[in-house]
């Protein structure tokens, strides 16, 4: 289970933006950071403005830990051709972010729990390993018991997000393929993501 199951819309305020584009973040109606100094504003330092986007992906992937953050950063160093694209396409293959975006779980969070309980199938077998790596092509679908779950249910209903192109999903047999990896320009993100501001901030 998540370790911010309860506070992830902390994260929101803290950094300022409306993380996943939902309409209950407390963003929507204080548009300032927590605290006693929340609404006091001071230009960032080039550091801060790295930081910050390297916060932003770790908290929109269900706030990924600093070590494996800096494992899948170090995988996208070594792969060819640009480091921000190899991140974000390292970052969308895994299982919670597939099922996150097949609209199986309403949040990250969520994503991470349903497979963490097991009721997640890829190419027909079960795995509850949120963090594994996807390849093209691989099936992912809701276990048949799980089916009836109402958050699952809701989550496929809601018209919050939508699907993007690089997943196939059949939403009403709540299965779906994992087509390809994106490019960043193709990732709904709901605020802007800047994967080479994570680069500077690790070459530092």
């Amino acid at each position: 289970m998540s370790k911010r199951q309860e506070s992830k819309f902390k994260i929101d305020r803290r950094l300022g933006v409306n993380l996943w584009g939902r309409s209950k973040s407390p963003l929507n109606k204080r548009e300032y950071g927590p605290g006693q100094h929340g609404q006091r504003r001071k230009k960032p330092s080039d550091y801060g403005l790295q930081l910050m986007a390297k916060q932003k992906l770790k908290g929109y992937y269900g706030n990924i830990g600093e070590k494996q953050f800096r494992r899948i950063y170090a995988e996208a160093v070594r792969r060819k051709g640009d480091t921000g694209e190899n991140l974000i396409g390292l970052l969308e293959r895994r299982l919670d972010a597939v099922v996150y975006r097949m609209k199986f779980a309403p949040t990250p969070f969520a994503a991470r729990q349903i497979i963490n309980h097991g009721h997640i199938l890829v190419n027909g077998r079960r795995l509850n390993i949120a963090s594994a790596r996807l390849k093209d092509n691989d099936v992912v679908e809701v276990k048949t018991k799980s089916k009836q779950m109402a958050l699952i249910l809701e989550a496929s209903a809601s018209g919050e997000r939508d699907i993007p192109d690089y997943l196939e999903v059949d939403s009403s047999a709540l299965k779906g393929r994992f087509v390809r990896a994106p490019l960043l320009a193709d990732v709904p993100y709901p605020v802007q993501m800047e994967p080479n501001l994570v680069v500077e901030f690790y070459s530092r």
